[in-house]
């Protein structure tokens, strides 16, 4: 009976038999941005996958934020009211008035990015209607999903649940029936490889480590600081750098870990830019020689260490999560919380000119196998799958 109305909707004005195109509605997290100067991994991951669709469907970007030059004219607004959060509370508020909005849009399928609860939510609320659960972070991490039974209850009643990496399936996966866990599937995260800027040849990349993410303990860039005061001054001719927010949403306000760590960076000569917009810190990989991503967090798989590898520079990483599935060998792992070995890697990439050429070429070959037109065409599948009444 799922898929019986969306096949409906999809008869045209003209009678049964003219198809139409089918409508799907991708929903953002609540405080997810969609804007040039907010977006995070998962804004710009849906953002890639709506601009990268097959033809045949409609993908439509719902979220909180007003349309903005992030994706031309296929965004609508979630407007839970001025009042609602404060008085039902921001997750419900939202809720509410993302059901209402999808409701008067009549999606075909909706795909709801990384909010287990707001799917189960829809899935009741708009039934038939195929809900798919698109999840970016680890189970463990995430309200609805840190137990086995509220696995278990998204397995049931969701049409899929599709991981953004094998790790991620595997954390979700723990403690189920993988045999009878049919509707959780994994779509690796993709990148737009035809957009980015053209990476310079190894000989011509500037002589700069560049540490890219926020400034948290959680992404190492503590034990970046210290092991870059430990290699420069072995590394005569090389700078290094950090492009990053503090927080995920406020751009310009210091926390007391980055207020304690810019007079160590200082000290160690490393400069800190702060917040860059995607597309220039794109730029700036693509000049840079070395890339190093020391997270600490079990990473599910690390949008900055795709976009490294495909602006061409030498990855040094963290093995962590899914750091490993997204770098396979296009990487020198080195542990986060050893600075010591994490200068002594930085000092064998930035000296030995033939390994960092290689590890450049290596990055490249590896990006390639995460095109998003790849990743787009296996979600245009599963879509039209269900769309035909088909289980997964």
């Amino acid at each position: 009976m799922r898929a019986i109305l969306p096949a409906l909707r999809r008869e045209g004005a003209t009678g049964p038999g003219t198809p139409r195109v089918a409508r799907v509605a991708l929903l953002l997290p609540e405080r997810e941005r969609f804007t040039p100067d907010g977006a995070g991994a998962v804004a710009l991951a849906v953002r890639d996958l709506a601009l990268a669709a097959p033809t045949g469907s409609e993908l439509v970007v719902f979220g909180r934020d007003p349309q903005g030059p992030l994706l031309g004219g296929t965004f609508r607004k979630i407007d839970p009211g001025r009042f609602a959060p404060r008085l039902l509370g921001g997750r419900r508020a939202y809720a509410r008035a993302a059901r209402n909005a999808l409701r008067a849009y009549a999606p075909d399928l909706v795909q709801v990015h990384n909010r287990p609860l707001l799917a189960l939510a829809l899935a009741e609320a708009l039934a038939p209607t195929p809900i798919v659960l698109a999840l970016h972070n680890l189970a463990e991490t995430m309200r609805g999903t840190r137990t086995v039974a509220e696995r278990m209850a998204l397995e049931r009643r969701l049409d899929a649940i599709v991981c953004n990496s094998y790790h991620v399936r595997d954390r979700f996966l723990d403690g189920l029936d993988q045999q009878s866990a049919t509707r959780v599937l994994t779509i690796q995260r993709g990148l737009a490889l035809s957009g980015l800027p053209e990476p310079l040849p190894p000989l011509e990349r500037q002589c700069e480590i560049l540490f890219v993410g926020r400034l948290s303990p959680d992404k190492g860039a503590d034990t970046f600081v210290q092991a870059a005061g430990l290699a420069l001054p072995r590394l005569p001719g090389w700078s290094a750098r950090m492009i990053g927010p503090t927080w995920f949403r406020e751009k310009h306000r210091d926390s007391d870990f980055a207020a304690r760590l810019r007079p160590a960076a200082a000290a160690a000569g490393i400069t800190m830019t702060g917040f860059l917009e995607n597309d220039a810190v794109l730029h700036a990989m693509a000049r840079a020689a070395i890339i190093v991503v020391p997270s600490r967090w079990i990473e599910p798989f690390a949008r900055v260490v795709l976009e490294a590898l495909a602006c061409g520079a030498a990855l040094i990483a963290s093995p962590r999560g899914g750091i490993p599935e997204a770098a396979g060998d296009a990487a020198l792992y080195a542990e986060p919380d050893d600075p010591a070995a994490l200068a002594d890697a930085m000092c064998r990439v930035a000296l030995d000119d033939r390994f960092r050429a290689d590890l450049q070429v290596r990055a490249l070959v590896q990006a390639a196998r995460f095109d998003i037109a790849e990743t787009a065409t296996r979600w245009a599948d599963l879509r039209a799958r269900l769309l035909a009444g088909r289980v997964v």
